[in-house]
């Protein structure tokens, strides 16, 4: 593991972090969702470009798709 690797975890762990508070307090299912997925997938995704599309597909989500 790098370090961008390691900035970009907490750069995606962060924003989930907020998406989670967020969608557990509003009730938005979709922003809870994507909160938890941003925390867990630095772990599982080792490629960076990899890492980066999912992460942005992820942040995008809440704004997209909207229950």
């Amino acid at each position: 593991m790098d370090s961008t690797t390691l900035f970009l975890g907490l750069i995606f762990g962060s924003v989930g972090m907020g998406y989670f508070v967020y969608g557990k307090k509003q009730q938005q299912i979709m922003a809870f969702i994507s909160g938890i997925s941003l925390c867990v997938v630095p772990y599982a995704v080792s490629n960076i470009p990899l890492l980066v599309i999912v992460g942005i597909v992820l942040i995008a989500l809440p704004f997209v798709i909207k229950f």
